[in-house]
């Protein structure tokens, strides 16, 4: 990456382990796809009912050339579950935008409607 990845924390308080978790799981993205210019992350708690706990938001921002790619993961009880889905979410996308540069992508052919007599 181009900058170094932003990692915010709102709502939970900063976590060493979780921060080293998304640094991992980003430099898998860079190595899958090495043209990423900037990452941000923001992992956010909200409370979803009194009785049945907090949920997890993850948010994903990148920049790669000619598109900006945004990954929204919300509503898991844990935290490491919703950053895995999260940054599966990720890699998915950035193989759909991989296949587009590349020229993999079938292009439909538009029939044409019969000739009229």
């Amino acid at each position: 990456m181009q900058t170094p990845i932003q990692i915010t924390f709102r709502d939970i308080p900063q976590s060493d382990a979780l921060e080293t978790r998304i640094r991992e799981k980003a430099d898998k993205l860079e190595a899958f796809y090495p043209g990423i210019v900037s990452c941000r992350v923001v992992v956010e708690s909200r409370d979803r009912h009194k009785h049945q706990g907090k949920e997890f938001c993850v948010r994903i921002e990148m920049h790669i050339p000619q598109h900006d790619i945004t990954i929204n993961r919300d509503h898991h009880e844990d935290v490491y579950v919703a950053l895995r889905d999260a940054f599966s979410a990720a890699t998915r996308k950035l193989e759909d935008v991989g296949r587009v540069q590349r020229g993999k992508v079938k292009a439909h052919t538009r029939s044409k409607p019969p000739a009229a007599e």
